[in-house]
C-alpha cells in the first residue's frame, strides 16, 4: 500500500464516516409486493436481514429467503419450497458501491439521494440495475437507507416462472404477475465511531 491509499484509509477509519458500518436488521425492512389477478396487491416482508458497508464504499445486503412473510403460513412454506427453492438457494443479495466522501459531508438530519449500479443475486442468477438510494444521515453514528420509488424487478431475469406457475396451480389463480416492486428501510450504525473518539 503506498502513502497515499495509507492516508485515505487511516481517514475513513478514524473519522465517523462508513467504515464498519453494519446493518440494524431489527430496526430494516425489506418490502416486497405482489400482484395476483391483475388488481389484488399485497405487501410482504423478509424478516431475517444482514449487511454491512466497507471502509470503500462497498455494501451488501441480504435477506434470508426462508424468512419471507406474507401473513399466510402455508403460503410462505410454498413460497420457499417452490419459488424460492430455499434448500438450493438460501439468501438474496443486493451489491453495490456508493461515494462515502459525499456522505460523510451531510449533516445530521439531511440526505441525498444517489443513483448507482446494484447487483441483485436470486435463485442463482445475478441482474445489475441502476438504483435510487436515499441516503438519511441520522446522526454521526447512524444513517438510513430508503428507496425514493420501488425498484422494479422481473422474476423472469431470475428464473423463477415456474415457481409462479406451480403458485398460480396450488392457488387456482388466474395470475400472478412477475413484475415485483421491492422497497428498502435500512438503518445501519457506525461500530467504529465510539472506538475513534
Amino acid at each position: 500500500m503506498n502513502a497515499a491509499s495509507f492516508g485515505l484509509v487511516a481517514t475513513l477509519l478514524s473519522t465517523p464516516c462508513f467504515a464498519d458500518w453494519m446493518l440494524q436488521a431489527d430496526q430494516s425492512h425489506i418490502y416486497f409486493s405482489s400482484v395476483k389477478k391483475d388488481t389484488v396487491a399485497e405487501t410482504h416482508q423478509f424478516k431475517t436481514l444482514q449487511g454491512s458497508v466497507a471502509a470503500d464504499g462497498k455494501f451488501t445486503v441480504a435477506a434470508d429467503l426462508a424468512s419471507a412473510d406474507t401473513g399466510i403460513a402455508i403460503r410462505n412454506e410454498r413460497m420457499a419450497q417452490f419459488l424460492f427453492e430455499t434448500t438450493k438457494f438460501t439468501q438474496a443479495t443486493a451489491k453495490g458501491s456508493i461515494d462515502l466522501t459525499a456522505v460523510d459531508k451531510l449533516a445530521p438530519g439531511a440526505s441525498q439521494t444517489l443513483k448507482v449500479p446494484v447487483s441483485f443475486e436470486l435463485h442463482g442468477k445475478t441482474i445489475s440495475k441502476e438504483t435510487h438510494l436515499t441516503i438519511i444521515k441520522l446522526t454521526n453514528k447512524s444513517v438510513a437507507v430508503v428507496t425514493p420509488s420501488p425498484i422494479m424487478l422481473n422474476a423472469v431475469d431470475f428464473d423463477l416462472t415456474a415457481g409462479i406457475e406451480k403458485l398460480k396451480e396450488l392457488a387456482t389463480l388466474s395470475s400472478i404477475s412477475p413484475m415485483v416492486p421491492v422497497t428498502l428501510d435500512l438503518r445501519f450504525v457506525n461500530q467504529g465511531a465510539s472506538k475513534n473518539k
